[in-house]
């Protein structure tokens, strides 16, 4: 029973390192708080719990929200009070007024949640303007706590994390068609066909994380002295051709199981549909691993991906007559999607490079419009309400 209940967390090291580093950073923070400011040690040892994060970077942000929600929190909660004392007014006024101010200053998701509920910490009993300057400096004081404390959260780099993400959902790609090219040899039906394409929705899902971990290793290598920005680079283009991959087996998915909902898959072509799903699948396993002498040969994976499809689409073109057309449009498009496959793989589409991919999502960011904008939005504004009015 012991030497279970020890597995269960050896099994999760990485857990077992964050929960801690987590638990050091809010008792560090506390202490720190409690210290430096009078009754400051739990709205720090707060801050630092709710900012910390698996990474320094997103720390860094989750921090940085925190102190603009309390700024803006702490203002709001401080004028409300003094308008209509403490009681059911002010707190309702209070949210109410976080919420508006949240939204006129395009806050994203990070920092306007932040801003009602350090509002209602700062509103606690005893709300003065001193009260709220010792609760503004404990939040500064928890979320450096828990920038600090985030570095040693994660044994890998951002670059090695991303990686790693890559290397996995490559692999799940790589044998989803592989599981593909053996159904359809062996004559799938549209129930394996549909837990292909169920598997390939759950492989698609992964495409946030890989970038927001692409993403974060970029910015990590922009700032952080030891990090190698083309490495960085280079890992940010390859989560991008990873992402292109997956949609693609997502799609050949679908295909197989229209085809199969329409009446199955002609038996002329099975076999040349088995085969460059086979190659496509191992053109993908031969990227994640590698091997350094890959490149020697006169053909490449990727190239024999590409031969495959074309044999495809010359038996497809072939057996015109005697297949139905709907058919030979799936089997083109499933050689299109091959094709988009080997492109990612050799990294030689534009549709990688020349194409700028957003960052992240605007709500995941402290601020959905930068300060700039919105500062020239608003002289903008000003400048016709002048020129119409005075």
């Amino acid at each position: 029973m012991l030497k279970r209940a020890i597995k269960l967390f050896t099994d999760r090291k990485l857990w077992v390192r964050q929960i801690l580093i987590a638990g050091l950073s809010g008792g560090v923070a506390w202490f720190l708080g409690d210290l430096l400011v009078d009754g400051g040690g739990v709205v720090a040892a707060i801050v630092s719990t709710l900012s910390i994060r698996i990474s320094l970077h997103k720390s860094i942000r989750e921090g940085f929200g925190q102190i603009v929600g309390t700024a803006i929190g702490a203002s709001t909660a401080l004028l409300a009070v003094s308008i209509f004392d403490f009681g059911f007014i002010a707190i309702a006024i209070t949210i109410i007024l976080c919420a508006v101010v949240a939204r006129a200053l395009h806050l994203g998701e990070v920092a306007s949640v932040n801003v009602p509920v350090t509002a209602l910490i700062v509103i606690g009993p005893g709300i003065s303007q001193t009260t709220a300057g010792h609760r503004l400096g404990s939040t500064l004081i928890g979320a450096a706590v828990a920038i600090i404390f985030s570095y040693f959260s994660h044994p890998k780099t951002p670059a090695d994390r991303a990686q790693e993400q890559i290397k996995r959902v490559s692999t799940k790609a790589a044998e989803l068609l592989a599981l593909m090219s053996e159904g359809v040899a062996a004559g799938y039906t549209q129930k394996d066909a549909g837990h292909w394409l169920a598997s390939a929705r759950l492989l698609v899902e992964e495409i946030p994380a890989i970038r927001s971990q692409s993403v974060e290793a970029r910015s990590h290598a922009r700032w952080f002295p030891t990090a190698e920005k083309d490495v960085a680079e280079e890992i940010y283009i390859e989560g991008i051709a990873v992402e292109h991959t997956l949609v693609q087996v997502r799609t050949i998915a679908r295909t197989l199981f229209d085809s199969a909902v329409e009446g199955g898959i002609a038996d002329s072509t099975k076999k040349q549909i088995a085969v460059a799903l086979s190659a496509a699948s191992y053109a993908i396993s031969a990227h994640i691993e590698t091997p350094d002498d890959i490149s020697d040969f006169g053909s490449t994976p990727t190239d024999d991906a590409r031969e495959a499809g074309s044999a495809l689409a010359e038996t497809l073109i072939e057996d015109g007559k005697d297949v139905d057309q709907e058919q030979i449009v799936r089997g083109l498009s499933i050689v299109a999607n091959i094709d988009r496959i080997a492109d990612s793989l050799d990294q030689n589409s534009p549709a990688l490079k020349d194409v700028i991919t957003p960052d992240e999502p605007a709500k995941d960011k402290v601020l959905q419009v930068s300060p700039i904008e919105q500062t020239s939005s608003l002289w903008n504004r000003f400048k016709k309400f002048w020129r119409k009015y005075l």
